[in-house]
């Protein structure tokens, strides 16, 4: 507390408050179908220790053979950026200790994060729980565009590919 010249006090304490929803979605090198069925919960479950170490709760994670999507909140002292890199850095590295997939080379560079509100976020988790229907009739690439086109940002086609 603090006092000014009149004499009225002023608490200067402040919390930090956030209410913010990621759907981050990244991909498998060149889209390579790699992530095999049988063994993407464990990856799934891995990346969930990985979020939880950065203090943030992950509402869904789902994903097909070459890409994942998550929605997360993220801790306010978390860079987006460096979340997303330790994310992939830290399953690249446990993917091949353990050879959990074998044709897995790596993460492509970049990935798609968008902001939500609230009122979205159950039709988010939905969302993110049907990726494999949901990819019987759409690619990354169309979902990715669409994606990108709902968020109203600029992209280059040539890095759709």
């Amino acid at each position: 507390m603090w006092t000014t010249r009149k004499g009225l006090n002023y608490n200067t304490r402040m919390s930090t408050y956030t209410q913010i929803y990621y759907h981050i979605t990244f991909s498998t090198k060149e889209r390579r179908p790699t992530l095999d069925a049988e063994r993407r919960e464990e990856l799934f479950k891995y990346i969930w220790g990985v979020i939880k170490g950065h203090n943030t709760h992950l509402y869904r994670i789902n994903g097909i053979q070459d890409h994942l999507h998550l929605l997360t909140g993220l801790h306010p002292s978390v860079c987006l950026s460096d979340f997303i890199k330790d994310i992939k850095v830290a399953t690249s590295l446990w993917i091949k200790e353990n050879r959990v997939f074998p044709a897995f080379t790596h993460w492509q560079e970049g990935y798609g994060a968008f902001t939500h509100s609230t009122n979205v976020k159950d039709t988010l988790i939905e969302y993110i729980k049907n990726q494999a229907e949901h990819h019987c009739t759409v690619t990354f690439r169309e979902e990715l565009r669409t994606l990108l086109l709902d968020a109203g940002v600029e992209f280059d086609e040539k890095f759709l590919e």
